[in-house]
Formats: C-alpha cells, sequence, structure tokens
C-alpha cells in the first residue's frame, strides 16, 4: 500500500510535470502563444498538487477494506493520527505554494528591474549600485518566500511527533 501512495505522490506527478514542460516547449517552438503555454502549466501544477493532496485519502479508504481484521490497536500505535496526517500533507502543499509563488515573483521582479539596471548602468556607471538594489529588492522576496517554508517546516514535524 506504501509504494502505491510513494509512486503516486512522488513519481508520476514529477513525470507528468516534465511531460506537460516537454510539450509546452514543442508548442512555444513551433509558434504557439506562450500566454496560453504559461497557462497550461499553471493549470497542470494545480493539478497534480490536488492529486497529491487526495490519492493518499483515496488509498487509505481502499486500505482500510483491506485490513478490516486488523486490531484497531495495532494499526493506530504505527499509524499516525488523520487529523494529523491531514495537517502534515496541508503542511507540506503550503510550504511548497509559499516558496513556489515567492520565487516566481522574486522571477518576475528580477526579469523587470535586471534589464533596467543594465540600461541605467550603460547611461550612467554611477547609477550601477542603486540599480543593484532594486534587483536585490526582487531576490528578497524568494528569500522570503523561503524563510516562510522553512518556518512551517519546523511547526509540522511537530504534528507527526505529537
Amino acid at each position: 500500500m506504501i509504494n502505491i501512495v510513494l509512486m503516486t505522490c512522488c513519481v508520476l506527478p514529477a513525470l507528468f510535470i516534465l511531460f506537460t514542460t516537454a510539450v509546452a516547449i514543442k508548442a512555444v517552438k513551433k509558434g504557439a502563444n506562450k500566454k496560453t503555454a504559461v497557462v497550461s502549466q499553471i493549470a497542470s501544477a494545480v493539478f497534480v498538487m490536488l492529486m497529491c493532496f487526495f490519492i493518499p485519502g483515496i488509498c487509505k479508504v481502499s486500505g482500510a477494506s483491506e485490513t478490516q481484521g486488523e486490531s484497531i490497536s495495532e494499526t493506530s500505535s504505527v499509524q499516525p493520527k488523520d487529523g494529523a496526517a491531514i495537517g502534515f500533507s496541508v503542511g507540506l502543499i503550503a510550504a511548497a505554494a509559499s516558496i513556489g509563488l515567492s520565487a516566481i515573483g522574486g522571477g518576475i521582479a528580477v526579469a523587470s528591474a535586471a534589464p533596467a539596471a543594465i540600461a541605467a548602468t550603460s547611461e550612467d556607471p554611477k547609477a550601477f549600485g542603486k540599480s543593484l538594489i532594486f534587483v536585490a529588492l526582487g531576490e528578497g522576496i524568494a528569500l522570503y518566500g523561503l524563510l516562510v517554508s522553512i518556518m512551517i517546516f519546523s511547526k509540522i514535524d511537530k504534528l507527526l511527533e505529537g
């Protein structure tokens, strides 16, 4: 049962994301709209997150019918409580969303600030320090997301311990 959950929650989503990324890159190279490719990538990432959220619950329900003969005390001592497991999975999704969205935001900020910094530096070399600050502020967004995800990870570890 654990191998099925591991495969559906780790291997298949990674393969799905790699496949959709390859399809989107091919479509853009053939002349498709870039905006459509980005929207399809976001939709596929949302689909993968939803599947990673719901498949362990579905596997647990199907596994419960197979293990009706086992005693309740044996299964409760091995597996965490249902509330802790759901909190753990939601915490993992929250940590992934915080780092993912902050990285996208930081990338957008740097993508618009870096060319402007290069242009300002080419006109006036003394403006390099001022323009570098704006590029660093864009990178700070991603670092804040990383810090938030680390704080979430430190809190969700306590769910399974206690």
